[in-house]
């Protein structure tokens, strides 16, 4: 049968039809019908518009292609599982900390039915929403009291505005830092209401430089962790405890935004020394934040721990009501930080079970899955570095092992294509070589890594 030609605006269908077309039924049925109908509707005023140009030749089945890619890649903007091979373990485009089956087991019923999240079971009144939550954090952190908000932004935000508000808050040059999606700290304060007081130089601060722009306009002082970045050469930065001890003379607070924030040592695992929360506090810094998806290994959420006073004023203020996480976050949080109290945490909670396993463990599985594809030659097992990820520790690399594509097979190429999967796999590329690092790769997803390969290389 000859293909059904497209000559002129009346031989295309209605978005109507198109949308009950059989050999469209099974991809429109993946969208919801108003998102489907809309964009039927984009493709045939598209398809209508190169008519008039007259570019190309139209017909019936290259309008069903055309819908069918449309649909595909408006289902791509859907959040789904991917398998992560870029050799970064907590990725901030991929969901950061993936999370532990067990930890969802453990909150099912909690959480898909009502729940005591903001209910005194013991007095049968309204009650404090996280109070368990927060004594845990407190309790894992050796601080007075702790709160949660919905992230490490709102957290600096809320303590800024109800510490500081239209004051000033010392910073150092050096700790004016931007992290990911443009994020930056002189933007924070200034929406906060307080006022940027730069000390030092951007390579260079001493004591001195903050006692010299203290004065009765000052509201705190800010230390903000580089865990993003690192200075290198002639540098200089004040200790956390030097601050917290002019503060004490001068009367102020010093808050200490750790970005990342990790309770436990990392020096084994990755090579470097992360500052830790408990070091934060032991310090003197009277308020610490950090986010919850990242080196903790839960979700987005921010955290603040420190003194009692100041943790209850920031509760006071408004604007803490418009950030506060919901009864999913909060459960989350409880088990992730029990598991923390317990000593669990490397068997426990992915993050650090994937931080863990030896470079010996992944060529092991390299070679393993060389051999099950029958030792191809565009395929070899090679050492690779990976990252902890997420703004933390952008020097610690460790030890990893890649897949790594040679011959034929370009990198961009074979990049496209990976991610095109029905599960995508998202990998790195090196010196124009594509790499698929087995590092953050759980160790779940092995088999579809291979099945992945295999359809992809033939």
């Amino acid at each position: 049968m000859a293909e059904k030609l497209i000559r002129q605006p009346r031989d295309f269908p209605s978005v109507e039809e198109l949308l009950k077309c059989r050999p469209l039924a099974a991809d429109i049925a993946t969208l919801p019908r108003p998102i489907a109908a809309e964009l039927v509707r984009a493709v045939v005023a598209e398809n209508k518009r190169k008519l008039r140009e007259g570019k190309g030749r139209l017909t019936i089945t290259s309008l069903h292609r055309d819908i069918r890619l449309a649909v595909s890649r408006a289902r791509r903007t859907e959040v789904t599982r991917v398998i992560n091979a870029t050799g970064i373990v907590v990725h901030t485009n991929l969901g950061r900390a993936p999370l532990s089956e067990s930890l969802f087991d453990a909150i099912r019923q909690t959480v898909t039915g009502y729940s005591n999240v903001e209910f005194d079971l013991d007095r049968g009144v309204r009650g404090s929403r996280g109070l368990a939550c927060e004594n845990y954090l407190a309790a894992l952190s050796g601080s007075e009291a702790a709160t949660i908000v919905n992230n490490n932004a709102a957290a600096l935000f809320l303590i800024l505005n109800s510490l500081a508000n239209r004051k000033q808050v010392l910073i150092s040059r050096g700790e004016l830092v931007q992290i990911g999606g443009g994020f930056r700290i002189p933007d924070i304060l200034k929406r906060s209401g307080a006022k940027l007081c730069e000390v030092g130089t951007t390579n260079v601060t001493g004591v001195a430089d903050y006692e010299s722009h203290i004065s009765e306009r000052t509201g705190l002082i800010l230390k903000v962790h580089k865990s993003n970045f690192v200075q290198a050469g002639f540098t200089e930065e004040v200790e956390l405890r030097d601050l917290v001890a002019l503060a004490a003379r001068n009367g102020l607070s010093v808050v200490n935004d750790l970005g990342s924030g990790v309770f436990v040592p990392t020096k084994k695992l990755t090579g470097y020394a992360e500052p830790t929360v408990r070091e934060s506090v032991h310090a003197g810094a009277d308020l610490t934040c950090f986010s919850g998806d990242k080196m903790l290994g839960g979700v987005q959420a921010g955290l603040i721990v420190g003194r009692r006073e100041l943790v209850a004023k920031i509760k006071r203020n408004p604007l803490f009501r418009t950030m506060r996480v919901d009864k999913i976050v909060f459960a989350i949080l409880e088990k992730l930080l029990t598991i923390y109290l317990n000593g669990d945490h490397l068997s426990e909670i992915k993050l650090w079970n994937i931080l863990s396993v030896p470079e010996a463990e992944l060529y092991r599985r390299g070679r393993a899955m060389l051999d099950e594809l029958g030792q191809p030659d565009v395929l070899s097992v090679e050492a690779t570095k990976a990252y902890t990820g997420g703004g933390a520790m952008p020097e610690a690399a460790m030890p990893s092992v890649g897949l790594v594509f040679g011959g034929r097979h370009k990198a961009v190429a074979l990049s496209r294509k990976f991610r095109q999967l029905e599960t995508p796999v998202i990998g790195r590329i090196d010196q124009d070589r594509f790499i698929l690092d087995l590092k953050a790769v759980l160790p779940d997803d092995l088999e579809l890594l291979r099945d992945s390969i295999r359809a992809v290389i033939g």
